[in-house]
């Protein structure tokens, strides 16, 4: 569906977006809404649940390695 991989394609920018953040202030801000991004593409079933698990831990494990 088109409209699914807008909002897949959506969220890989972001998350992208938020990998190559170098302030915290700004990765922390972003952290929760590209949580509920992928929630809701796992939710639509556009994903597997345990990817969005694994790409959220992921994105947690960077925000809490800036300085």
């Amino acid at each position: 569906m088109v409209e699914n991989r807008y909002y897949a394609k959506t969220t890989r920018n972001a998350i992208k977006k938020l990998r190559t953040t170098s302030t915290k202030e700004e990765a922390v801000a972003l952290l929760p809404k590209v949580a509920g991004m992928l929630d809701k593409l796992a939710k639509k079933s556009v994903i597997h649940k345990n990817k969005a698990s694994n790409l959220k831990s992921s994105l947690t494990k960077h925000v809490n390695s800036l300085q």
